[in-house]
């Protein structure tokens, strides 16, 4: 925490907070004697009024989250929004945020990524996503919870084996941990050793691939669209070589209209 952090939480007539409890425990850490409230997804919409009106009587009002930076995944865009709509200033106080720490470290392009937050929770929807998502030309940076980790982990060794993972779990905390290479590794590790705590997932940017000759890109429709329709399997063809979907869609067409011509020979 910065210096600056601890002097605004110790001078603001009140802190609002995701867990009362969970924020006392820092304040008891540096000797923050600040009220603290409850403000969180299941009481927002009650208590934001009256926090507009604690702004209204020129209090200063500080928000803190649970972890990382208030707004990154967390109830505090309409508060955020309110006052500014009402003319109250709104000042960052930068500390620890998940992405951006995990992104420092990696070793994973940093000129351009993107932050995607939680993907869907079931299997169709998420591989959907990814299968979007895996298009993009940058370092993707994702929440997942540890429940879900493997699955999406699967998920990744399927779509994009050949792109870099990292997996951060627990930054700034006691049990930091960071592991990465190959979705497929990654998954072989976590599936030996429980994933806890809050996690970060890093799917670094396609690698620049050297173009297929028309044999070997025929050999992978030949197996994706065994199984795929012929746009998802475009699609996964796409994700895991890097060729061009014009390329790519031309071929599956040219390739199914051979089977038809043989079927009915």
């Amino acid at each position: 925490i910065t210096l600056r952090a601890l002097d605004v939480l110790g001078g603001a007539e009140v802190i609002y907070c995701e867990d009362t409890r969970h924020t006392g425990k820092l304040a008891a850490l540096y000797g923050i004697k600040t009220r603290r409230l409850a403000y969180h997804e299941h009481n927002a919409a009650k208590i934001r009024p009256q926090i507009l009106e604690r702004l209204a009587d020129g209090e200063a009002v500080a928000l803190v989250s649970d972890a990382g930076t208030p707004l990154i995944s967390d109830p505090g865009l309409p508060l955020v929004r309110a006052a500014r709509a009402a003319g109250y200033a709104v000042i960052p106080i930068p500390g620890a945020s998940a992405p951006i720490a995990a992104l420092s470290i990696a070793g994973l392009a940093t000129d351009r990524f993107a932050f995607i937050g939680f993907l869907p929770v079931k299997k169709k929807p998420r591989q959907a996503a990814l299968t979007e998502l895996s298009r993009l030309q940058m370092t993707l940076v994702l929440f997942e919870s540890p429940k879900r980790l493997t699955a999406l982990l699967a998920d990744l060794a399927a779509l994009a084996n050949n792109r870099e993972i990292i997996v951060a779990r627990e930054l700034t905390k006691t049990f930091e941990e960071i592991v990465g290479g190959t979705a497929e590794k990654v998954l072989a590790y976590f599936e030996t050793t429980a994933p806890r705590g809050e996690m970060i997932v890093l799917l670094g940017p396609p690698a620049t691939a050297t173009a297929l000759d028309d044999a070997r890109l025929n050999a992978h429709l030949h197996t994706a669209l065994a199984s795929m329709s012929l746009r998802d399997g475009v699609q996964h063809v796409v994700a895991t070589t890097g060729e061009k979907r014009k390329r790519v869609y031309a071929a599956a067409l040219a390739l199914n209209k051979r089977r038809k011509s043989d079927d009915n020979r």
